[in-house]
Parts: structure tokens; sequence; C-alpha cells
């Protein structure tokens, strides 16, 4: 008996959907893709706990005739390709043929659709079966509903995430491919409630101040740089625009199609060196658009990467154009020529761990006296105690003088110890934070101007979800509008011009996943570290007392070798070092 066999179509659709349907996002995604293909300039997206329920997308495009629809749901039926050198010159963002099939085999979906000068057609699969095809009365256009999804497939279903996390991917999904086509209007519905609206818009400009609020819109600049058949345009951040703490707001698109590409996002990236912190990102919409043949829109299952014919020429395409505007904009930034390429694997940033300390490190400790318990969750990492040391800051320890106006340099009864004023000072405010937020004793203080923040949707929906944590934490935010919020208290620890930025990344770390609603002590965790490291001030000018003060301050830290970062505080040379190192030991 043979083992090979042929699997049914109803098989092979389910298995195709595991790449194609990933979670009810993608599904929303297929879907306005096939809309923006057709012609559409209104789509209207409703959905209701988190997809699952309900997913319906609705246009007023080309829709189809009775033939047409019903080979739609067949596997790899497109009318976009017709043979493989179709896929050098693709101008649609779908054309596989595989979305509208494998999204019917693991729901039940229902197809309507009428063309122009035609009857409508109503057509309803169930699990992968058809069910009933039939006339449907209906204006031009196409709508389909997906409900129960994964029904079918109920191993599925159980890797799906909480309704709140799976709606937050479907707005982003519509939100990209509405700044994608500005010319197209939007409207999004989550269990009732719209949630955007946006018409048609004649600029990019106005498709971002209504999704990511007028507050960023203003901060951008127009970027439109043309060379060797590719075109760079959209928007970017200005100079001396506070960046972002992730890159939810570096979005990328490749001849319209919304994409995750290390090659721009490291151009962008690398542009902006100069004038952001690293670490920092900058908010930039921006649209490469080349010849279809130079780039692979084929290389992933749900489209989301490309892959270029020449990678080093876009990225040093994009890094010239980028930094010849900013120079502009800004005298003070490089010159355009100096230019490094490294290799696209290292282009984005790598996460940040906690960094090793040098083999010439060797701890202080203060006495046992000065050591605090360690009981807060938020101080699991701290350092076991050590036997006591001469006291930090003691007539025994000199201060000498500052380097590159961080670092102070130390003579101590074993040697020489540089401290990192940053680390140490970032290390203190936030254990000061910590022990604040342990016994729900957070000190408060009101802005003399409320801060009002303009946000998107889903930045919106986590700060309503979350006021009460911010309340109980030194953040006193109240709604004052359509996705916008006023700012009218935070942490004393903040300096009040810091205050917005602290919270907008903040927000980052709740849409990042870094606080989760169900874990308060690491959401504590990490507000504590943000607030301590945007409350760092260091004076230029400092006094032997005002360092003595500080390093005393820090060894009474639960965990003072490291800043909440991981990063060392302090590096010591020891006698015996020093004497090795100058050949006279």
């Amino acid at each position: 008996m043979a083992k090979v066999r042929i699997l049914p179509a109803r098989v092979a659709n389910q298995i195709a959907a595991g790449e194609v349907v990933e979670r009810p996002a993608a599904v929303v995604k297929e879907l306005v893709e096939n809309a923006l293909d057709a012609g559409a300039t209104r789509i209207e997206v409703e959905f209701a706990h988190g997809g699952r329920a309900l997913m319906r997308v609705e246009d007023n495009g080309s829709g189809m005739e009775r033939e047409d629809a019903l080979l739609a749901i067949e596997r790899h039926a497109t009318s976009k390709i017709s043979e493989a050198a179709d896929l050098d010159r693709l101008a649609t963002l779908g054309f596989r043929g595989e979305a509208l099939p494998s999204i019917a085999s693991v729901s039940r979906f229902t197809l309507q659709t009428a063309p122009a000068d035609g009857p409508g057609t109503e057509v309803v699969v169930n699990g992968g079966r058809l069910v009933h095809v039939r006339d449907h009365g209906r204006p031009r256009g196409t709508r389909i509903e997906v409900t129960q999804l994964f029904n079918s497939v109920p191993a599925r279903r159980k890797f799906l995430k909480a309704d709140a996390t799976e709606a937050a991917h479907i707005v982003a999904a519509v939100r990209l491919h509405a700044l994608a086509a500005p010319h197209c209007g939007f409207t999004l519905i989550e269990d009732g409630r719209v949630i955007f609206r946006s018409p048609t818009c004649a600029e990019l400009a106005d498709r971002v101040a209504e999704i990511f609020g007028r507050q960023l819109a203003d901060t951008l600049m127009p970027i439109d740089a043309r060379e060797g058949g590719l075109h760079l345009h959209g928007l970017i951040a200005r100079p001396g625009t506070p960046g972002r703490a992730t890159r939810h707001e570096t979005i990328t698109f490749v001849n319209r199609r919304p994409v995750e590409s290390r090659t721009l996002a490291y151009g962008l990236i690398e542009s902006y060196h100069e004038v952001l912190p690293k670490g920092r990102h900058p908010a930039a919409f921006v649209f490469l658009d080349l010849d279809p043949a130079a780039v692979d829109v084929n290389v992933h299952p749900a489209k989301r990467e490309v892959r270029f014919r020449s990678e080093a020429q876009v990225r040093s395409f994009v890094i010239r154009s980028v930094l010849a505007l900013l120079r502009a904009e800004a005298p003070g930034v490089g010159p355009v020529t100096e230019i490094t390429l490294p290799p696209v694997t290292s282009a984005l940033p790598a996460p940040t761990h906690p960094a090793p300390l040098p083999k010439s490190f060797s701890p202080l400790q203060p006495p046992r006296s000065l050591i605090l318990t360690a009981s807060s969750p938020l101080l699991a990492n701290s350092s076991p105690p050590r036997p006591p040391l001469p006291t930090p800051g003691s007539s025994a320890w000199r201060f000498l003088a500052l380097a590159h106006s961080v670092y102070a340099l130390f003579e101590t009864p074993s040697g020489l110890l540089l401290l990192d004023r940053r680390a140490a000072q970032e290390r203190i405010v936030f254990e000061d934070l910590a022990d604040q937020f342990s016994a729900g004793a957070v000190v408060t203080q009101r802005l003399l101007l409320p801060a009002v923040l303009e946000v998107d949707p889903i930045a919106s929906a986590l700060l309503r979800d979350r006021i009460g944590f911010l309340l109980t934490h030194g953040f006193e935010l109240a709604e004052f509008g359509r996705h916008t919020f006023r700012l009218e208290g935070v942490p004393a620890v903040l300096e009040p011009v810091d205050a917005e930025a602290c919270l907008r990344d903040l927000l980052d770390s709740f849409r990042d996943g870094r606080s989760p609603e169900h874990q308060p002590d690491v959401a504590r965790e990490q507000l504590a570290r943000l607030a301590a490291a945007r409350a760092v001030r260091l004076p230029a000018q400092v006094s032997a007392e005002d360092m003595r003060r500080l390093i005393t301050r820090l060894f009474t830290c639960r965990a003072p070798h490291t800043s909440p970062a991981g990063r060392p505080t302090q590096v010591e040379l020891s006698q015996g070092e020093l004497a090795r190192r100058f050949g006279r030991a």
C-alpha cells in the first residue's frame, strides 16, 4: 500500500492557514490588502473580542462577479499574476491567492460582493466546506465577514493571546495600511465602538495627525530624495525632537507596502546617531519606491519582510538622504560623506543586557550596619552582603578630579576608584522610588502648567486601562478628549520638563509588554528604572564634599555596584594592579 498520498484540499488549506493566518490581525491585514488592490476609496473594519468572535472588512472597490467569487476561495486562485516573471513586477499588495481559502478553512466565512454593473453574490464557507452560493443585493464592492476563528482547529485557538493583545495587533495592522493609503478613508470599530475614523487625506501629514495626533505630526518634516531609480519620501523627525524608547513610530514602506526592513531601519537609526542619544529612535514615516524587480516581497509567508537586490545601495541612499536633510535643518550634524555601512545582520541595535564587570573591578562594601534589607521584589537582583571595608566617603577616601564631566576619580586606601556619576545617581533614585512604591507613599509634585498628551488609539486604550496604576505611582493623569490626556502631576524625582517624555517611555513599555498589567511588581520596577534615567542631572562643577556625599549615599543602596540597567557604577584599580601595569610589581 502506498505511503505517499495527496492531501485533501481542505487539509492543505488548513496547513497553509498556519502560515497566512497567524492571528486575527493577519486576517484583517489580508482582507484590507485585497480591498486596496480592488481600488477601494473607503474601507470599514469591525471586530469583536480581539477578532475571535467577529472580523468584518467592507469596501467600495471593484467587487466580483459570481464566477470570480467562487474561484477566489480556491487555493492559488489570483488575478494579480499569471506567470513567475510577474513576481518581478508586482504592483499589488496581495498576489499568492492563499489568503481567502486559508481563512475560510479555519472559520465561518461569508463573502458578499458585487461588480459595478452586475448582480451581487453571497458565498458562505464553514471550516473549509461550502455551505451555499446565492444571489445577494448590495452596492458595488465587497464585504467579508469572518466568525468563529479557529473553531475547526481548536489547537490553534489555544495559542491566541488575551483579547486586548489581539485587538492591539488588529489596530496596528489597520493603522499601517491607513498610513500607506491616505487616499482611502478608513473606519475601525471595536466591540461596536468607533475607535478610529479618518476620511480621505490629501497629505500624509494629515493621516499621521489623524492616527498619532497633531502633536507628533507637528514635530515632523517632509523628505523627498531621488537617486538612481530610488525615491525616498515621507516624514521624519526634526533635529532636536526627543527620540522614542521603541521603534513603534519608526514606520517604513516599500512600494506602498508596510514592511519590517532591517536595511531601512538601520539607515534611519544611523542617520540620527548625532542628534539622538544611543538607544533612542526617531519618529519617521518613510516610503521607498523603486523598481519592483529590485526588491523581493516573497521572502516571508505573511509578506512582512522584503529583500533588496542591492542592500548596500539602499542603505547608503537612505543615510545620505536623511543626513543631508538633517544637516540642512541643523548645520551641526556631521558631513554626509562619512558613512559606515556594517553588514545587514547587525543593522538593528542588540537588546540591552547587563554589562559584565571588568576583571579589575574590586567591589567595595559599606559596613554591614548600612546594608538595608532587600524585602521588595523589585530588588531581587540585589548583591549579597560582603565583609565590611573602609566606609566610602570617609577621610580615607580623597576625591581627586572629574574626568569628561561624568567620571569622578577617588584615591582610596587600596588604590584608585573611578565612579560613573550618572550610573550612581540612577541607582540611588531607583532605590528611593522602589522604597516609595513598596510603602505606597509616592511623593507627587503638581505641574504648574499641565501637559497635554495626544496619543494614538492603542496608546489611548493602554492609558485608560492603567490610569489606576499611574495614579498610585505618582502620576496625576485624566482623559481630556478623544485620545488626549492631561498630565497634572508626576513623581517628585522628575523634573517637570521630563514629565511627558517619561510617561511616553512608560507607555512604550506597556505596549511592549515590559510592564505587564498582571505583574505589578515588574511594572513598578520598569517605572522606577525609567524615572531614574530621566531624573539624573549632572552639574558641571562639583566639590569634594559633593562627591563624598554621593559615594556615601551610593553605598547605602542595596545593590551599589550596578546601575538599574546593569552597568557598573564604579571600577577600581588596586595598588597591586597599578604597580603591575607600571612594571613595578
